[in-house]
């Protein structure tokens, strides 16, 4: 997903992308979700309704 798709969807979750890069950005949708924001720091994931789990583990 494009970091202009990401932004879309963090300023709908009441998220303010200022100056965050992608990975942060991820991570703080997940938090607002009630995930761990772990995107991109594990080999193994059991969040399987996470919306980033595909992008996260390829």
């Amino acid at each position: 997903m494009k970091l202009l798709e990401i932004k879309k969807i963090a300023k709908k979750m009441g998220i303010v992308p200022t100056k965050m890069q992608k990975t942060e950005l991820i991570r703080a949708i997940q938090e607002k979700e009630g995930h761990t924001p772990c995107y991109k720091t594990k080999t193994e994931c059991g969040q399987m309704d996470c919306m980033w789990r595909k992008d996260c583990l390829s």
